[in-house]
């Protein structure tokens, strides 16, 4: 694989496009997340899904990465599936945490990608790691956008 700018903005737009199957599985995996932990969490729009994928390929070091993992993911595929189990479960863990940020969201991400997965289905048609490659844009975006009761206030636990 040889990655150019004109290839990461090849899956910047691509991923950009993917909205309208990511924007629905952030907001499932949110309102069953908020059903575990009994709290109310503000849905994502279309716009602020747009907005941050801009802000994920703003910075040229994340978006070069980024677009490695969204065009591994999307040509992966291995004969059976279970064998490739492994793989396309670690780059989707990889891409969500990378979309997300710095730690503590990283590992959020990391975390949300399964319960994003296990609401993915993936199309027969398909490679294998197209499913992982939605989770783990959802959950990455889901981990990045503002909508937790937890980040609508300065953390107590800062020194000054």
């Amino acid at each position: 694989m040889r990655l150019t700018p004109e290839a990461v903005r090849e899956e910047y737009d691509w991923v950009q496009k993917r909205g309208d199957v990511v924007v629905p599985l952030v907001n499932e995996t949110r309102a069953f997340l908020g059903s575990q932990f009994d709290v109310d969490v503000d849905t994502l729009t279309d716009d602020a899904y747009a907005a941050a994928i801009d802000e994920v390929f703003a910075d040229g070091d994340r978006a070069v990465n980024v677009a490695a993992l969204v065009r591994l993911l999307r040509e992966l595929d291995v004969t059976g599936d279970y064998p490739g189990f492994v793989i396309d479960e670690l780059l989707g863990r990889e891409l969500a945490a990378m979309i997300a940020g710095e730690q503590p969201l990283r590992l959020l991400a990391e975390a949300t990608f399964h319960v994003a997965d296990v609401r993915t289905h993936g199309d027969d048609r398909v490679a294998a790691g197209a499913d992982d490659l939605d989770a783990a844009l959802a959950a990455g975006v889901q981990t990045r956008v503002p909508g937790w009761p937890w980040q609508q206030a300065e953390s107590p636990f800062s020194v000054e």
